[in-house]
């Protein structure tokens, strides 16, 4: 759709105290309207780009379905600007037969900030939600090399953080190395989101075996994401939460932080790291 960035003109303060006034490159935030047969779910800030693929993901991490064979439809609907164009901030998917509607306990508020997906729940009781693709039996062994490799292997798949430096980035490898999804987006639950309903789409979840490598900081929704996909090693190049780590203790998955250069910290389930 070509909105992943805008233009906008700003005063540059120079380091020698000159000013200097030229354009700068600014990644796009749009609101995403997500319908489940028509009822409003969710509204997420999101970088326009791979909806379908978000509208999965957020699906599948809520525990609404768990399997792409459980939407039948997914279309743009009912958001036009002044002009009676389509914006695209409005999708709606429809459940195929047979799959049951969202829980009202499960449904988020209206409106979910690009900062935070965890906080717009209806309650902190709905938060643990029960995953069908448990990673605590995942065999995986992940050589400490191939560990090391990730950051830089997700810093090249960030084309547009490159440009505008205001995007978060996720991507999903696998035991090897070899990249399977990366996806950007301005909010990271969002990024996660998008590399997992890629994954859903081709019929790939659970994810076992897979690595998701995050480019911020690993919260406690984010664990929650790789446990309902079934992935079973979450690295962060930043800190994770105290609730975050309970979480990966608590479902087996093997958690890292502060994975930079040559360094990281496991914080759960060391077992799957070949050092």
């Amino acid at each position: 759709m070509g909105r992943l960035t805008v233009r906008r003109p700003v005063l540059r303060l120079n380091a020698d105290g000159t000013t200097r006034r030229r354009p700068d490159t600014l990644v796009a935030e749009e609101p995403l309207e997500i319908r489940v047969d028509g009822s409003p779910l969710t509204v997420t800030m999101r970088t326009p780009g791979h909806d379908v693929e978000l509208a999965h993901g957020f699906l599948l991490t809520e525990g609404v379905i768990g399997s792409g064979d459980d939407l039948s439809t997914a279309r743009y609907c009912d958001s036009l600007d002044e002009q009676g164009r389509n914006t695209y901030n409005v999708l709606d998917v429809g459940l195929a037969p047979g799959v049951e509607p969202p829980d009202v306990s499960l449904e988020r508020n209206f409106y979910t900030t690009s900062s935070c997906g965890v906080c717009g729940k209806a309650s902190l009781d709905a938060v643990k939600l029960k995953s069908r693709y448990s990673p605590a039996a995942d065999p995986l062994r992940l050589p400490r090399a191939v560990l090391l490799e990730l950051p830089d292997r997700l810093r090249e798949r960030q084309k547009v953080f490159g440009s505008t430096g205001g995007l978060h980035a996720a991507a999903l490898f696998d035991a090897t190395g070899e990249l399977l999804v990366a996806r950007e987006d301005v909010g990271r639950h969002n990024a996660v989101d998008k590399v997992l309903g890629r994954m859903l789409m081709d019929g790939r979840v659970p994810a076992a075996g897979t690595v998701l490598m995050v480019s911020g900081r690993a919260s406690f929704e984010l664990v929650q994401k790789a446990v309902m996909a079934g992935v079973p090693v979450l690295a962060a190049v930043s800190a994770p939460s105290s609730l975050a780590v309970e979480l990966a203790d608590e479902a087996g998955v093997t958690l890292v932080g502060f994975l930079r250069g040559d360094t990281g910290n496991v914080y759960t389930g060391e077992q799957r790291i070949e050092l």
